[in-house]
């Protein structure tokens, strides 16, 4: 563990040597689902890349490294019936880049259930910053052309649709932090190197996201308008001040 880092909580030494290639998945991410804000078909993907992932968490994730209170499974079940129809399993098979990941999770929960501190830390932290992000974006978009009022799970704003988010990052950071205190400094160094692991593992599945070109082209179009109009406004506002 590096000197610089041994005074921190767990959860921020997590944080911080991940802040690299936590960069490179926001871009991806970003990149990748932006689009799917006004588009349920690409967001839909999004959620079934990553269905088996945190079911699997939910699964096998000791209860005192992750409490039921976040479980997500229902949740995300519930909203690819809203997207995909109530018969989506029939015809669903896991890709092959998310069972590379699960094998990967089921290699280091054999070694040590422990291992799955990092994911279950990275992944729910995820789905209460970003993901709320995000989701309002969506909301954003579908009050003002569908007059959505809020977010509800039978309109498929269930798995994002927490309550009392600060309380739940505070929880997780807890949990995670309380646990860390029982660990010797070669399993937290295996978790540290295990957190950047998450990402380079999200980042690949993230990749296999369909639908984003044909449905980015037009909007990329939209986008660069807007960009040019705040320009000119920004402009035409400062050369007359």
């Amino acid at each position: 563990m590096k000197q610089d880092l041994r005074n921190e909580l767990f959860s921020k030494q997590m944080r911080l040597v991940t802040r690299d290639i936590h960069k490179i998945s926001d871009h991806l991410v970003n990149a990748k689902l932006a689009f799917a804000l006004s588009d349920d078909a690409v967001w839909a993907e999004g959620l079934l890349i990553f269905y088996e992932i945190f079911k699997f968490l939910e699964i096998n994730a000791p209860p005192d490294i992750l409490p039921p209170v976040f479980h997500r499974t229902k949740a995300f079940e519930s909203d690819l019936n809203y997207y995909l129809g109530r018969e989506w399993k029939n015809s669903y098979s896991i890709r092959k880049e998310v069972q590379e990941y699960l094998d990967h999770l089921e290699k280091i929960y054999r070694e040590n259930p422990l291992n799955l501190i990092a994911y279950v830390y990275h992944l729910y932290m995820g789905l209460l910053s970003g993901g709320q992000i995000l989701q309002k974006k969506r909301l954003l978009h579908k009050n003002i052309c569908m007059n959505y009022k809020e977010m509800d799970n039978d309109n498929g704003f269930a798995v994002t649709n927490f309550h009392n988010i600060s309380s739940l990052k505070n929880l997780l950071r807890n949990t995670i932090d309380e646990k860390a205190k029982t660990l010797d400094d070669n399993m937290k160094e295996n978790l540290l190197e295990e957190s950047r692991k998450v990402f380079e593992l999200n980042n690949k599945i993230v990749r296999t996201v369909k639908g984003v070109n044909q449905v980015g082209l037009k909007k990329v179009i939209v986008l660069v308008g807007f960009i040019l109009i705040c320009i000119f406004i920004y402009k035409s506002v400062f050369t007359h001040n």
